[in-house]
């Protein structure tokens, strides 16, 4: 069984050592039930802020296997949609914000007003 939890690309200290506690009560109430199971678990951070840097958020340190427990952009998308599906992703967004770019930047400019 794999459980995967998605996560806003900053979390603060607290909200990392929240994401472990659930992901390690999930694991211990299905272990429970099914002790026999075989588990993994993920937090997933769908993008990089950091880009081209390595994500490096320094409220996780001590509190995740980073190897393990943390996946990030490329590495979460790819894992769900198979390889190349981040660069896709990405692709599909670039593309819609060319097309879509002066009714975007029209939405966007009356925020700039205030």
């Amino acid at each position: 069984m794999r459980k995967l939890w998605i996560k806003t690309a900053k979390p603060n200290a607290g909200g990392f050592k929240e994401f472990k506690r659930t992901l390690l009560e999930w694991v211990a109430v299905f272990l429970a039930n099914k002790p026999e199971a075989k588990i993994n678990t993920l937090i997933a951070i769908p993008y990089n802020p950091y880009e081209p840097e390595k994500y490096n958020r320094w409220t996780m340190r001590g509190m995740l296997d980073l190897k393990k427990e943390l996946v990030v952009a490329d590495e979460f998308w790819d894992f769900l949609g198979g390889k190349n599906t981040y660069q896709d992703l990405l692709g599909c967004f670039e593309k819609v914000g060319i097309e879509l770019r002066d009714e975007i930047d029209s939405y966007f400019s009356r925020f700039n007003k205030m």
